[in-house]
């Protein structure tokens, strides 16, 4: 096989969030009858159900309004729109963002991602990831040809923190990793890092004179007032070696118009400007104008939608808690659950599939996350309150179904 197929091979959607029509099924056998129920897609946010910012739409009319400067802005987005969100930001973070050199808006925060790595990452160069994270991070650090040291996150037993094996991120700067990858809140667990935790990674990036890149996309919704600590507000991290990606698409349901951005050091960004430059241009002009809305939503919006979310998540915590042999610790942050499975006689893989056949209920599989988590699933609650509890209720059945 050519190295180009096996690269792209690696990069398999059958099982990423929302592309569930590409699994095949014809093979799966079910048991018992199917469980009828509205369908419930858990692989992404449902943005009817928590619908966007007010007033967005009419930002991005306002966008199509002024025309060609909006549409053709420079690649790393609109000056104005910049200086807007950078001012904002700096505020939400403790930092000061200087829209001009370190400042970039992109297409989502995946389109930042890829080109935060892709600025970064060289043949051969070892890469620090935590395991269970964002499914994209390992696949992207093998297409650009990196090679993956997995970060333990030890999330089910820790209390008081994220539980990340600080002693395996120092032996592997130790080792010569020169790049550690992180989301904070973690996507899929949704468990928040301590300020120690932060300051620790700090403190073995400026040691070892690492880079540090942080995806902070659900670091707006906080439960039960929970601290926060921003990375780039640390003093001993160098400014020039950490790269911090936000974005309004998740909380604030602003997914379909592909927004996201990257703030920090301004060399990077300058490197993600010309890379971005030959990917797409820039984000989508028009779309741009939506983030004046970001950060300036009506009284109270904010704190309704993280009550509400908090809601759910605490129906779907007893719901599991609720069922012999489910694991899974609460949500902090954000409006992900990455539950542990009892012993099934089906793999990961044919549970996912036989969930959507029989009970037309959607998860991602762990291995998405890590190839070592065999027996988990990740949801996103983000949905309609009552749908997303009567789907987990056919899911606890399913299992019940396929016990060993």
């Amino acid at each position: 096989m050519s190295l180009i197929k096996e690269k792209f091979l690696k990069l398999g959607a059958e099982f990423a969030p929302g592309q569930e029509v590409r699994q095949d099924t014809s093979e799966i056998k079910l048991r018992g009858e199917k469980i009828p129920g509205t369908p419930v897609d858990f692989s992404h946010g449902d943005v009817d159900a928590f619908e966007p910012i007010p007033g967005s739409l009419d930002r991005f009319i306002d966008g199509v309004h002024v025309g060609g400067k909006q549409a053709y802005t420079e690649y790393r987005g609109s000056k104005l729109i910049r200086e807007n969100v950078a001012e904002k930001l700096s505020k939400f973070t403790g930092t000061t963002i200087n829209a001009e050199r370190n400042f970039i808006i992109t297409p989502g925060t995946q389109g930042a991602l890829f080109l935060a790595m892709g600025s970064v990452i060289s043949r051969g160069d070892k890469v620090a990831i935590v395991v269970p994270d964002y499914f994209a991070n390992r696949k992207l650090v093998e297409f650009f040809d990196g090679e993956v040291i997995p970060i333990e996150m030890d999330y089910l037993t820790a209390n008081t923190n994220a539980g990340l094996n600080l002693n395996q991120l120092e032996s592997a700067f130790k080792a010569g990793v020169k790049l550690f990858l992180f989301s904070n809140p973690n996507n899929p667990t949704g468990v928040i890092y301590s300020p120690e935790e932060i300051g620790s990674i700090a403190e073995l990036a400026q040691q070892y004179e690492a880079t540090v890149i942080v995806d902070q996309l659900y670091s707006r919704q906080l439960f039960e007032g929970r601290t926060y600590t921003h990375l780039s507000a640390q003093n001993l991290m160098d400014p020039e070696n950490v790269i911090t990606i936000m974005g309004p698409s998740k909380t604030e349901s602003l997914s379909g118009y592909r927004l996201g951005v990257a703030f920090g050091s301004s060399q990077i960004i300058e490197r993600m400007e010309k890379l971005q430059a030959i990917v797409s241009l820039r984000a989508a002009g028009y779309s741009q104008a939506v983030l004046k809305s970001w950060f300036d939503e009506p009284a109270g919006w904010m704190e309704k939608r993280i009550s509400d979310h908090q809601a759910i998540r605490d129906d779907l915590i007893a719901k599991f808690r609720g069922s012999e042999g489910f694991q899974v610790r609460v949500t902090e942050a954000g409006s992900y659950l990455f539950p542990k499975l009892p012993k099934l006689d089906v793999t990961i893989g044919e549970f996912v599939k036989i969930l959507r056949v029989q009970a037309n209920v959607t998860v991602t599989p762990g291995s998405e996350f890590g190839p070592q988590f065999t027996d988990s699933f990740r949801i996103n609650f983000s949905q309609d309150h009552q749908a997303a509890v009567t789907a987990i209720e056919r899911l606890i059945r399913i299992v019940e179904v396929y016990r060993k």
